[in-house]
């Protein structure tokens, strides 16, 4: 008895994963599409914030000789018009994209959250009246009025980042007040309002924290609909200027000017927009599913 006693205390207690590595690994084992979105979203960061140090040439080092190359072990995806690399300009197109998603997306995660919080714990003729201006604001087409809004202040990134958030994040609200609105009937929410709390304490303290898992969600959503979006206005011509090699730049230049003779043109940005945003969008929707106690997939 003495022997299994001695045996038991032994072996050593197992250790317990910390939260960060419990949510890593449900997150590979409920939902592997959703995994492999967070793996192309890390690359994709990745890329971003060492493009200097990763493209293998400049992003406008012009080479004639090498003009309208084929991919190959030397341009792994060909070479445009001027002999420019496409892998190096895709690489640095992938930085400016980090840029303007992540701020743009910070920007209107900020505004949804200050307009759906108060919006939703107020309520009454605030709300109702906040609510009217969401509805007419969401009424008019998101594309309109960025190209209405570009073509007045012009073309560049301050530009787009400012205008993405405020369009984003007006509309995003809506979200954050529903969120809000379902949390603030909560027993530890009265509990705080009978003894007295300050609204800021309870919207700080027991709202807020309580509304993080789809304001986590809302931000990483809304990075891959900023990247689409300012794709969108670079291939009219209306986002970063040139030389700023954009991946809706290279689709709108060089790739569909040549596309019949180098398609690699159109291709090599067009393929590193869609995986991207995919993979952007497939993160987001397993990360609602695992942070969201309603949802299945948090079980």
């Amino acid at each position: 008895m003495a022997s299994v006693v001695e045996t038991t205390l032994a072996i050593p207690p197992r250790r317990k994963r910390g939260p960060v590595l419990h949510f890593i690994g449900r997150l590979f084992r409920e939902k592997p599409l959703g995994a492999a979105g967070a793996v192309v979203f890390v690359l994709f960061l990745f890329c971003g914030l060492f493009a200097d140090v990763l493209a293998p040439y400049g992003m406008n080092q012009i080479a004639p000789l090498n003009r309208l190359k084929p991919p190959s072990w030397a341009f792994p995806f060909g070479t445009d018009n001027l002999g420019r690399d496409m892998l190096s300009r895709c690489l640095y197109g992938a930085q400016l994209s980090v840029i303007i998603g992540f701020c743009a997306a910070s920007i209107a995660t900020v505004i949804s959250v200050v307009l759906g919080v108060v919006s939703g714990y107020l309520g009454g003729k605030f709300d109702l009246v906040l609510q009217r201006f969401v509805d007419a604001w969401m009424s008019f087409p998101d594309l309109i009025i960025l190209i209405v809004v570009v073509s007045v202040v012009g073309p560049g990134m301050p530009q787009i980042i400012v205008t993405l958030g405020l369009l984003l994040g007006i509309a995003g609200s809506r979200i954050i007040r529903g969120a809000v609105v379902s949390v603030r009937e909560n027993m530890y929410v009265h509990a705080a309002q009978s003894t007295g709390a300050s609204t800021f304490r309870i919207l700080w303290r027991h709202i807020l924290p309580n509304v993080m898992a789809p304001v986590i969600v809302l931000f990483t959503t809304r990075v891959g609909t900023v990247i689409l979006a300012e794709s969108g206005l670079s291939f009219l011509g209306l986002g970063v200027p040139p030389p700023a090699p954009t991946w809706g730049g290279l689709l709108s230049g060089s790739g569909r000017t040549y596309m019949l003779q180098g398609p690699w043109l159109a291709l090599a940005p067009g393929l590193c927009l869609t995986v991207v945003v995919y993979a952007t969008n497939m993160f987001g929707d397993a990360l609602r599913d695992l942070l969201d106690p309603r949802m299945r997939g948090s079980r």
